[in-house]
Order: structure tokens, then C-alpha cells, then sequence
């Protein structure tokens, strides 16, 4: 008897799914190993290269989306985007694709293994960076913001859940689905938005012209958030933030941070400024601010 054509659909649906949750799948010539990580949209597999034997250490990370959204375009089209912005800017800073597959499912991305755990998870257990070690992390965040300046690219999802620290303190800056040209960069309502929003410069809510010193915005809010707990503006969702940063109901920073030196208050009241003029122009300019403070910061500690 023929089986229906829906059934074998459910059937191949069922078989897929199976073999996207399993680690012994083979995704092109790597072959998974256990999971290091599952989101809403993805979930990240350890790798390595097929027929070098599980002796081999699993030093890569595949990259997967989820059955759910295996095919959705606009998902789709982050990953491409991911894929490519990996493959261009290079950076010690910034994560890099090695290697994708988005044209046909199952769509990933083949990227270096990282050590560590993203800034986001330490702050929620607890972690409250030195002046000296949140102003090494925002600087080793700044070089990777300077090659994708170079090569004409912004990040614009700079948040401490998109920075992967190693046990050593290297820091590298993921998650480039989000990279935009600046002149193809438009409001954030014309994106999908996935967790906080925190981090968002007032123009990316407001404006289609959005350029580099959006990321130096985000950055500030990351380097406020490491030595006080708190963000630049409290909100519960965008509407809500986007009234409180019209309004410049920004938060006291002598209030907050008592404790930070001075320098410090001023470079982040500069970098999370609601104007863009006011910020650093470029992160070059950042890097070369953040240096001698993150050297004076090392002698006092």
C-alpha cells in the first residue's frame, strides 16, 4: 500500500529533526560533537573535521538553526549575513566564519571554538569587573569595532550577551548577524529584536541614519553596566525606552558609580551621550581614550 504523501513529509520532518538534535550528525565534512549552546533561533554544536577520529579535540563550533526556522527567510538572511561579515573582517577580537552553508538546509556556520563564557553569564552570576578589568574588556571590544569600521561595517548588536570572555580575559565580540553597511542600516522596528534593549543607541529606534558611533553607544551602556549593575536608561520595552531617551531620563552616573574614577565617569557619559556628535567618532578615537585609562587604572590597582 502507497504511503500518503503527507505521511512521508511527517515522516522526513520527524527524521530531520531527530538528526539535527543528535551529536553524531555530520553537517558537510564536520562531524558534531556535544552541544555548547542553544537559543531561540540556533543551537551551537562542538566539531571536527570527519574521519579524524574522536581522539581529535573538537576545536570548532557549528552553528545551526533550529528545526523551527530551518528556511525562514529573514533567519536566513542573518545567518548569510553572519557568514559574511565573518569571512571579511579579520580581527583577533572578532569572531570568524570559517566555513557556510545557507542556500540549502540544514543552513550553519563553521566557526573557531571559543574558551569561556559570554560577559552576560558573568554578570549574572555575580562577577562585578575592577575599573582596570571592565576597561580592558571595553577596549579589547573597541579593536574589534575598529575592523569592522575599517572594512566599512558597524556591528550593531553590541551587548555583554554578544561578548565571549576566555578564562585569560581575551575577549571576542560574536554574533554579526545584525552587521550593516551604514547606508543600508535602517530603524530597529524594521528588524527582528531578540532579548534586551538595553544597549540601543536613540538613533537606531528613531532614525534610519545610523552609523558607528551606534556601536560606541552600546558599549558605553556595557561599560556602565560592568562597574555599576545598571544601564543607561530603565525600561521594559522599546516604546518605554524610547520615551525615557527623548526625555534624556539617563541615570546619574556620580550616583551610580561614586567609586569610579572621574576619567572613567566622563568617557562613559561621553560614549552613551543621546547625541551621536558628542560620543567618540569612531572607535580609533576610543581606543586611543581607553588605553591610557586602562594603564593608569592597572598602576592604581
Amino acid at each position: 500500500m502507497p504511503i500518503p504523501e503527507s505521511t512521508r513529509a511527517n515522516r522526513a520532518g520527524a527524521a530531520r529533526r531527530q538528526s539535527l538534535a543528535s551529536p553524531s550528525r555530520t553537517f558537510g565534512r564536520w562531524q558534531l560533537d556535544e552541544p555548547l549552546g542553544r537559543g531561540r533561533l540556533g543551537c551551537v554544536y562542538a566539531a571536527r573535521p570527519c574521519g579524524t577520529g574522536n581522539a581529535t579535540p573538537a576545536s570548532y563550533a557549528v552553528k545551526v538553526l533550529r528545526d523551527e526556522w530551518q528556511g525562514e527567510a529573514t533567519l536566513v538572511g542573518l545567518l548569510a549575513r553572519e557568514a559574511l561579515v565573518g569571512s571579511e573582517v579579520c580581527s583577533p577580537h572578532l569572531v570568524s566564519v570559517l566555513e557556510a552553508r545557507v542556500h540549502e538546509a540544514p543552513q550553519f556556520l563553521v566557526m573557531p571554538r571559543l574558551d569561556g563564557t559570554t560577559l552576560q553569564s558573568q554578570l549574572s552570576e555575580g562577577y562585578r569587573p575592577t575599573v582596570c578589568e571592565a576597561l580592558w574588556i571595553a577596549r579589547q571590544t573597541a579593536e574589534a569595532l575598529d575592523s569592522l569600521h575599517q572594512t566599512g561595517w558597524l556591528h550593531g548588536d553590541v551587548k555583554p550577551g554578544n561578548l565571549m570572555v576566555s578564562p585569560e580575559g581575551h575577549v571576542t565580540l560574536i554574533d554579526l548577524g545584525f552587521a550593516r553597511r551604514p547606508v543600508e542600516f535602517g530603524s530597529v522596528i524594521d528588524r527582528p529584536l531578540l532579548g534586551t534593549v538595553h544597549y540601543l543607541a536613540p538613533e537606531q529606534i528613531t532614525s534610519t541614519s545610523v552609523d558607528i558611533r551606534a556601536d560606541i553607544y552600546s558599549l558605553g551602556a556595557t561599560l556602565l553596566e560592568m562597574l555599576t549593575g545598571h544601564v543607561p536608561y530603565q525600561a521594559d520595552d522599546l516604546m518605554e525606552l524610547a520615551r525615557r531617551q527623548r526625555a534624556n531620563d539617563v541615570i546619574d552616573l556620580q550616583k551610580v558609580g561614586p567609586n569610579i574614577p572621574p576619567p572613567v565617569r566622563d568617557l562613559i557619559g561621553a560614549m552613551i551621550s543621546r547625541h551621536p556628535l558628542r560620543r567618540h567618532q569612531t572607535p580609533r578615537e576610543l581606543v586611543d581614550r581607553l588605553v591610557p585609562l586602562e594603564i593608569t587604572s592597572l598602576a592604581a590597582a
